[in-house]
This record gives C-alpha cells, structure tokens and sequence, in this order.
C-alpha cells in the first residue's frame, strides 16, 4: 500500500503542498491560503492528491502564525517576572542606537510595558550560591493580576538562570498550580545562555506569541485527526530542524521563521545533487521576498538576531526578508511610484485575480507585459483576468503621466531594484562577492524575476530548481528532528584540556540523545553536531567555531583566529582566547524515502506550446512558450522564452540561454544563439 510523506508551507497569498509517495514521483499542489482557517487550505490541498490521510506516514508544516502575530501585534498582553532590583533592565534593554544619525529615531517599543513587569526577592549568585531565598509570598500579588486582568502569558527571567535554573523551575511549579491554562515560558527553557536582557527579550517573544501558536496547532492537529491523519505533526524549526507539535507549542520562538528556512534547507541539499556548494537563495512569493547564503555546501546560520530591533537568542538560519512579492502594490507617492510594502495577498488579490482587487501589483504588470500568460497558475486551472490588470496599469500610469508599459516596466524595475538592494545587505555588505555564487530562485514569482536580479548584481549563472513553486516545501522533507543544547562555560582556553570539553559535550550528548528519543527517534539514528562560541579576552561579542571529532585546543585556537580574519579582516595571533558557550545540536534522523525522479521523455520537439507578444527593455519581441514537464535532461534554448509550469513561471529574456541539467534543473546563463 502506498504511503506519504506531506509537507505543507502556508504563505501569505499560496499554500505549497509537497507529497512523496513511498513508490512514486514527488508530486506538488499550489492552493490559494484560507486566512480565516489557514489548517483548510493545507488539508484541501493535500486531499487533491491523497484522498484519504490515513495514507499519510509523515507530516511537516511550516508555519509564520507566530512571525505574523509578531509583526502584527496580535500576540497575548504578557506579565514579567524579574529579579527584585533588576526589574528595569528589559525595559531599559542595551540603549543601542541602531540609527546613529537619524534625528527621528526612536526605540523600538518593548513588548511588556514596565507596569507589567513584577519582581520577586531571591537571588543566585554567578556560581549557583544561594544569596537570598525564593520568597513565594512575592507570586501571590502576580497571580492576583493574572487572574483580575485576564492575562494569558508570563515570562520568567531570574538572574544567573542560564546556568542554575531552580528558582525559575519553582517559580513555574507556583504559577502552574495557580493558574491553570496560562502559558508559562522560563528564560533558560529558552535561552539558556548569559546576557540577561537578551534572554528577557527572548522568553518575552515567546510567552507573546505561545497562546496563538497553540490555538493554531490545536486547532490543525484537530482538523487533522477528524479527517483521518494519524500521524503526528511535526513543526519547522528556525534552525533548519523540526519539532513535534508539543514542543512547538511550548518553545513556539524557535518556529518564527520556519517558512522561509525550509527554501534554504532545500538549497542545502541542491547544493550537494547540483555540485554547487555556494549558492544566493532568493525565495519571491506573493508578499515576501526572503534571501539566504549556503556556502560550502551548509546553510549560512546565525545564534542571534533581531525581530523589529528586538533581540532573539536562538539558533537560526540566517535570513533577510523585504516586503516585496508578486502581490506588492504599486502606488503613488505624491508624483513618485512606489512598490509594497503592502501586498493584495490572496483575497482581493491582484486585479488580474479577478476577487475584487483594483490595484495594480507586480503580478499584474508581468501580466500586463505579456511575460505571464492568462493561463499560466496552476497548470490553467487558475485563469487571470488581462482585462482587469490592464485597467489597474493604464490607469495609474495615467495619473503618473507615464506610458502604460513603461509604466508597467516600471513596477518591476522598482521591485527588482529593492531586492537586489537587499541581496547586496548579505552579500556584499558582508564582503562576499555575489558572483562567486550560483543564483537560485524560487517561489511562485522568483524565477519570473531570477535574471533581472542576477543582472543587477553581476551573477553569472541563475538555478531554477524542479517545482519552484514549492521548494520550500520540499525541503522540509529534506530535514531532520532536532534539538539544540547550550552550556555556559567562561574559561580561558589556555586552562581546559580536550578531555575536560568531551566529558562535557558528552553530557550534552546525554541530554540531547534523551531529548530526541522523547520525539519517537530511536537512539541509533541520533546525531550530534559541536561547537564552541569563543571570543579574544574583552570582547563582547562571540564567534562559533566547528568542533571537529577529536578534539584539540591549539588547533581550535588556530581556526578561531583564522575565522576572526575572514569575518573581521584582522586578527591577533597570540592574544587569549576565551570559551563563553559549549553548543550541541542533537539531530534524529527521519527515515526518508528513496527517491524516484521524473523522468521526461523524447527529444523536446512538444516542448514548445506557442508564442506570443512581450516586452523586454522596452522592446515588443515575439517570444516561445516553453512546458517545463517536456523539458528533457540535456535541452537547450535561447531567449526571449518563457518556461511555465504548475507552480511557476520563468522568464527568460534575450541574450540568456537554458540548459537542463541531469537533475532537471534548469540552468540559465548569459549568451545568445550562434
């Protein structure tokens, strides 16, 4: 009997359905996201290909519920505990001014206003001693407040918890026992590692976004079951991992960016099946556009980062995201045209949609010029509307005093130049050259837009994987299970030995193995992955280094200072090194499918299906229509073309040239037909 794998990524205007049969193809679905019940538009999808969800052996989702509940302010009004005298230090949080010179900067808004931030008496000292009891009498005025304002969430960041966490565990036996149902979130569950505004903010983000994440899991795992999944539901993680749903609901922070990180996991792993080991991955859906690094074969990562100016410690992929997509509105301010950041999302949509919107979108002006078809979503079984989208063009290029097709040009000349501002943020802002790597685009709008942005920065080759419009889909089943473990552990590096470290990354190793298996991974597939954050003796910031298997201190110190100059174009050999963190990546290892390509076979001589009229650089050419699905390994054609398949159109202008690799890949490069 056959069974699936599923992976589901809920956009902002697309739902993305991945499903890997046991002894079949990969097939893919692209369905419209049901906002008022996203979990809908994943089991309708899913439901097209596998009627029932018995069938199903494995489910991943990504999901950005808590990333929208974020940046929108929806998350739940939450209550601070806080050591007695350090109460102030989240509000306060570094004092960093971010904008040096901007004269109308102004801090980023906390999300616990300080009436809401509660202190209790006791306190550890750095080395776990006890300087003061907990005094339990300080909870009872918080669980009063609790319960007479309706608050859902508490956030608990004791002093020196990273590494001595009792007060805090006992702090959440007494909320727990007094207020059943309000969400609970430690500082060391979540960042268990030092800096206390930063473990505040961390904790804060995720007592905040907690209740909503666990309603939406709730909800989908409920949805689910009564339509006959029994398998369990498993959560993309930021770090490029997964989790169950129970500890998804628990940890909900380290799913923020789960959407977008499985586009960059699913790079990782073209990286490896292209021979490519650096690539700039570039995911352009209908309201965002996201971009990541894999150098050498491994997705660029990061152990913290900002959401809005506040601070996150956590293990992350490390991504930038712009509000530009295929739904960005084009509008008027004053006599200049601007794109986005606002999108048309799903519902009106673009007016090409036919829902209702009147807007012009980037969609819209592809349309309009003729490099997307009437029926090209969905295989046609998404018709657009050419009369609507002409109208929304013609008619803000009337008000901008501008020609409707440079106008229309226009739109895409704005929102390319904006993401290509941003691919220039990781790149070369970053000192890495950008033409040292491999473009891959993907997305429903990416590969309409890979070249024009390759061009932008000088990038020579563009990849555009198979299914496109579901890569990031499609690398969620391309992860595994994983935990990530801290232990803080200040020392020079001249005063540890290896032996010292490995009877420590072996106690992480127990943790993480126990950690692992709780999820329903059996001991003998656990992995582990280590490394060390160290830094120059008074400085602030760290550096992760790679452990590699066996274990030696003076060549850890080499690569530490080697890593320093390649980040930081300088370094001081001979000056002492300090350790700060031990780090341990448990990883459990899914049992995967063996995988069964599709195969296309012939020549390609069907592979053209008509022409039809579009404009490039201002110039009207006749361009062939290309079906991706006749595309066999080894074709090749010239440009201007446009290749369209399920869940993507690619646009390929005059002087490019497309070859198909032996993984179906298609490769675009720069020359013309002899």
């Amino acid at each position: 009997m056959t069974k699936y794998h599923v992976s589901a990524d809920i956009g902002g205007t697309f739902t993305d359905i991945v499903i890997e049969p046991s002894d079949g193809p990969v097939f893919v679905n692209k369905v419209p996201t049901t906002r008022e019940n996203p979990a809908l538009g994943v089991i309708n999808g899913i439901k097209d290909v596998v009627p029932d969800l018995a069938d199903v052996e494995y489910f991943v989702h990504g999901t950005t519920v808590g990333l929208n509940a974020f940046l929108e302010r929806r998350g739940e009004r939450v209550l601070l505990v806080a050591t007695a005298g350090a109460g102030d230090s989240y509000v306060i949080a570094r004092g960093n001014r971010n904008a040096l010179y901007d004269l109308r900067y102004s801090k980023p808004a906390q999300l616990v206003p300080r009436r809401d931030v509660h202190e209790v008496r006791g306190r550890l000292a750095w080395d776990g001693s006890e300087i003061e009891p907990l005094n339990e009498a300080d909870f009872q005025p918080i669980i009063d407040k609790v319960k007479a304002e309706g608050i859902n969430a508490v956030a608990v960041c004791l002093l020196h918890s990273y590494a001595y966490p009792a007060h805090e565990v006992r702090a959440r036996e007494i909320l727990k026992a007094a207020l059943p149902g309000v969400s609970i979130s430690l500082s060391h569950d979540v960042a268990r590692e030092w800096r206390e505004y930063e473990r505040a903010s961390s904790a804060v983000m995720n007592a905040y976004v907690a209740p909503v994440v666990e309603r939406y899991l709730l909800s989908l795992q409920e949805q689910l079951r009564e339509r006959g999944m029994q398998a369990g539901v498993h959560i993309m993680q930021s770090s490029g991992g997964v989790t169950t749903a129970d500890t998804a609901r628990e940890k909900p922070v380290f799913t923020l960016l789960s959407g977008p990180v499985g586009g960059t996991i699913a790079g990782a792993s073209l990286a490896k099946r292209a021979s490519r080991p650096n690539l700039l991955c570039v995911d352009m859906g209908g309201t965002s556009f996201d971009l990541s690094l894999v150098v050498d074969g491994e997705a660029s990562t990061t152990l913290e980062t900002e959401l809005e100016g506040l601070p996150l410690l956590m293990s992350i992929v490390d991504i930038q995201t712009i509000g530009t997509g295929g739904g960005s509105v084009a509008w008027l301010d004053n006599d200049a045209v601007r794109v986005g950041p606002r999108s048309a999302g799903s519902v009106p949509g673009p007016a090409c949609y036919g829902n209702g919107g009147t807007e012009p979108t980037v969609t819209d002006a592809n349309l309009y010029l003729g490099r997307l078809g009437a029926k090209s979503l969905l295989s046609g079984e998404m018709s657009l509307d050419t009369a609507a989208a002409a109208t929304a063009i013609e008619s803000l290029a009337q008000r901008a005093s501008m020609e409707p097709v440079v106008f229309a040009e226009g739109i895409l000349a704005i929102s390319n130049a904006a993401m290509a501002d941003a691919m220039r943020t990781i790149t070369v802002s970053e000192g890495v050259d950008p033409r040292d790597f491999t473009l891959v685009a993907f997305g429903g709008a990416g590969p309409m837009a890979a070249v024009f942005l390759a061009e932008e920065l000088d990038i020579r080759e563009v990849l555009i994987p198979r299914f496109p419009g579901t890569f990031s889909a499609w690398g969620m089943l391309q992860t595994d299970l994983r935990h990530d473990l801290t232990l803080s552990f200040f020392r020079p590096s001249t005063g540890v030995s290896a032996e010292e470290l490995e009877g420590l990354f072996a106690e992480l190793a127990t943790e993480g193995r126990e950690a692992v298996m709780e999820d329903g991974i059996s001991g003998d597939r656990v992995s582990f992955l280590r490394s060390a954050d160290m830094r120059y003796s008074g400085q602030e910031y760290t550096i992760n280094i790679a452990l590699p298997l066996e274990l030696d201190i003076d060549a850890l110190s080499t690569r530490f200072h080697e890593t320093h100059k390649q980040r930081h174009g300088h370094s001081s050999p001979g000056a002492p090194i300090e350790f700060v963190n031990l780090r341990l990546a448990a990883i459990g290892a899914i049992g995967k499918y063996d995988e069964h390509p599709h195969k296309v076979t012939g020549d390609g001589s069907d592979a053209v299906t008509g022409q039809r009229e579009a404009v490039f650089r201002g110039t009207t050419l006749g361009t062939q229509v290309l079906r991706r699905d006749r595309l066999p390994v080894g074709y090749q054609a010239f440009g201007p073309a446009i290749i369209e398949e399920q869940s993507a159109t690619t646009v390929l202008p005059d002087g490019w040239q497309l070859r198909v690799d032996g993984e179906s890949n298609l490769i675009l490069t720069r020359g013309t037909a002899a």
